[in-house]
């Protein structure tokens, strides 16, 4: 846990979830230069209707608290964390409203701060999203780090806000100042997107936070050509779901099973749904979870989890997320249930998985990919 002093205060803020011996911290450059900036202008006072986008982990939530801030995301973590490192501060968490990257908040809002997100679709949909939410005085500042900012950013900016300029760089981060104009023509909102799923008639459907929402992935589609058939699978977990089409493509090739669609995105979830209810209807049953990796499944549940991890989270790039589906998916299997794993040959999973189960094998391979299966 580390203190973030700013011109609100000083708050201890950690990461989230907790990990023993973390090292990064809570927040970055441009939160800070967020909240040097507003406090500057003076422009909080304590009726202003604050809304926030893409807070990490929190930290904009608890410094402008007093103010009954709105946090819209699409991690479950970032809700989390926010009200976790709200209550580490000793701060009322009824103070903070929290919506996913689908639920419109109430009202309009008076100053709107944006953690500019790596996703260029992200951005866009939520800036068709928050115009309903502006008004002609709304103060709008976006803030981010260099190496996210684009001239295809403050573009997106001008064609769905107004007229955008920016700051100079501090400390490798720059702000964003878009002015409203209520009479922009702006286009129909494109998300979410759809396209088919080839060798099938399922139109998928994803939402604009979608990993590999245009077409199916490489890894995806090698991940289909092999996935298990067995007519004793009762359960699938389909874990770090996407927008669904391996717990689809499994549940048509297992009919006799139930699938449980699980992700830290709430779009990612909400695409999974729709995928499988325009497959299925009411004829199957599908079961659909928000959470931080498998928290909330029920352990000695599953007979097979599926599981295609992601090697970053948010910006921060490495194993430690895997290495908890692992883990976690052990917790969740029955005796003899199977964890099916894909990943770029280069990442030795199999390494953690013989470590962690016993045992390891080796279904299919390429060039790129591996898919490995460890019992539990």
């Amino acid at each position: 846990m580390e203190k973030l002093s700013a011109p609100q205060g000083t708050f201890e803020l950690s990461r989230f979830p907790r990990r023993k011996g973390e090292k990064l911290r809570a927040w970055d450059a441009a939160d800070e230069y967020l909240l040097q900036q507003i406090g500057e202008e003076g422009c909080v006072q304590p009726d202003t209707r604050i809304l926030i986008l893409n807070d990490q982990f929190g930290a904009l939530a608890t410094a402008l608290s007093a103010n009954r801030p709105t946090l819209i995301s699409d991690s479950w973590l970032s809700h989390r964390g926010s009200v976790a490192n709200l209550a580490d501060n000793h701060l009322d968490t009824d103070n903070l409203t929290l919506c996913d990257s689908l639920t419109p908040p109430q009202g309009t809002f008076d100053l709107v701060l944006i953690k500019v997100p790596k996703s260029l679709a992200m951005l866009e949909d939520q800036l068709h999203r928050l115009r309903p939410h502006l008004h002609s005085n709304s103060r709008i500042v976006g803030g981010g780090m260099v190496k996210a900012i684009h001239s295809s950013t403050l573009k997106l900016f001008e064609k769905l806000i107004g007229p955008t300029t920016t700051s100079l760089a501090k400390k490798k981060a720059r702000l964003i100042f878009p002015q409203f104009d209520p009479a922009l023509a702006i286009p129909e909102n494109p998300y979410p997107t759809r396209y088919t799923l080839e060798g099938t008639n399922h139109q998928i459907i994803n939402h604009a936070g979608v990993f590999s929402r245009d077409s199916l992935d490489i890894g995806t589609r090698f991940f289909l050509a092999n996935l298990p058939t067995n007519p004793e699978i009762k359960h699938i977990v389909d874990l770090g779901c996407g927008n669904g089409v391996v717990g689809l493509i499994a549940a048509e090739q297992n009919p006799q099973a139930e699938v449980s669609f699980v992700d830290e995105s709430f779009m990612a979830v909400a695409s999974a749904k729709a995928n499988f209810e325009a497959a299925f209807g009411d004829q199957r049953r599908g079961y659909f979870r928000t959470t931080d990796c498998l928290e909330g499944i029920k352990a000695n549940s599953a007979d097979l989890v599926l599981n295609n991890p992601p090697f970053h989270q948010q910006n921060v790039v490495g194993t430690h997320i895997a290495q908890q589906m692992f883990r976690e998916s052990k917790k969740v299997l029955r005796k003899d249930g199977e964890l099916w794993v894909i990943g770029n040959r280069h990442l030795g999973y199999h390494v953690a998985l013989k470590k962690l189960f016993g045992n390891c094998d080796t279904v299919a391979a390429n060039k790129k990919f591996v898919i490995l299966r460890a019992v539990r």
